[in-house]
């Protein structure tokens, strides 16, 4: 696909990963349009692409009346990462919250499909995968899209969601036409990171000295942690080469626990804390790692950067990024908080 002059959208473009994926759409030369509320990202993320010319932003919430319609007018390729979201602890507290993205779906869905849009790229995500899979941590697991079925048993209101959005843009597909993909994102990190995911969390604690170091449950969780720059080059390459609203997996296929991500941080970082275990804290599944064969298969993608690599760069960003009175300051809230 050429994207240059492509006109695009990014729904969340100032957050995170949509942030991460602006960057990339630019440099390939396409038209991007970001559309975000600014309640978890922020528009210094992409303040320079604005500044220049290459992105329009909308500041609005697509939850508000019109605001789809507007957003996708005239648009050739829409990715919709826009979200109520957050880590662990966001997720498990803020049920109510994350129901609104069955409205937020919807309303961007029905506004592609209305404006002619070529194809829409769902950012899904590892939550979608029945909880009852994923208990043993001792089990060598590796979660193949086909396991999303009957029963469904999704990760709380924010998995169901993410599940109905896959299963609306597939009916879009078979219905009307219109063509889809959906990107399952597994546990990803990198720089511009929040604090109410995990890694960026481990490396806040050791950026702020904690000691004891907390860490939430037993440390046995194993977790398949993404870097987001393989993240963004699965999306991408889905919206080149997806049409028929397939949903694929885009995690490594690295089994790394918990206990073992927060001691590489301390042992990168230097610092030499005891390790409190919080068995009262949200862990979410104990077993949650992708398999991402079909991905290589479709898509020719597959991750480049290693945890430990990745880990090392995410630190170093945030050790340079960031202020230690700011962050001590909001630290307990931005845990559990957006």
């Amino acid at each position: 696909m050429d994207w240059r002059n492509r006109r695009v959208l990014v729904t969340g473009g100032a957050s995170f990963i949509g942030s991460h994926l602006v960057d990339a759409l630019t440099d390939r030369g396409a038209s991007v349009r970001v559309v975000d509320d600014l309640s978890s990202g922020k528009l210094e993320n992409i303040s320079e692409h604005v500044r220049r010319g290459r992105v329009e932003f909308i500041h609005a919430d697509l939850r508000d009346g019109g605001i789809a319609e507007k957003a996708v007018e005239g648009m050739s390729i829409v990715f919709h990462l826009a979200a109520d979201h957050g880590g662990r602890g966001y997720v498990d507290l803020h049920q109510a919250a994350c129901a609104s993205n069955l409205m937020f779906d919807g309303l961007i869905f029905r506004a592609c499909h209305r404006a002619g849009v070529d194809k829409v790229v769902y950012a899904s995500s590892g939550c979608v995968y029945p909880n009852h899979l994923q208990t043993d941590p001792n089990e060598i697991l590796y979660l193949t899209e086909d396991l999303v079925g009957p029963p469904y048993d999704a990760d709380n209101m924010y998995g169901w969601a993410k599940l109905m959005g896959e299963m609306t843009l597939r009916a879009y597909c078979k219905d009307w036409g219109l063509k889809a993909a959906s990107c399952r994102y597994f546990t990803v990190y990198g720089d511009r990171g929040h604090e109410n995911h995990a890694v960026i969390a481990m490396i806040a604690r050791a950026f702020l000295n904690q000691d004891p170091f907390d860490v939430w449950g037993n440390g046995e969780q194993v977790r398949n942690w993404t870097h987001v720059s393989d993240i963004i080059a699965g999306t991408i390459l889905a919206a080149e080469k997806i049409d028929d609203g397939t949903a694929l997996n885009l995690g490594t296929m690295e089994r790394i626990r918990v206990i073992d991500a927060v001691r590489e941080v301390l042992a990168y970082t230097g610092h030499g804390a005891q390790i409190r275990f919080l068995p009262d804290k949200p862990t979410g599944p104990l077993n949650r790692v992708a398999d991402n064969a079909l991905a290589k298969r479709l898509l020719g993608w597959e991750p480049r950067v290693t945890f430990v690599e990745g880990l090392h760069r995410t630190v170093d960003w945030y050790f340079a990024a960031k202020e230690r009175t700011h962050v001590a300051a909001d630290f307990s809230r931005r845990l559990t908080e957006r």
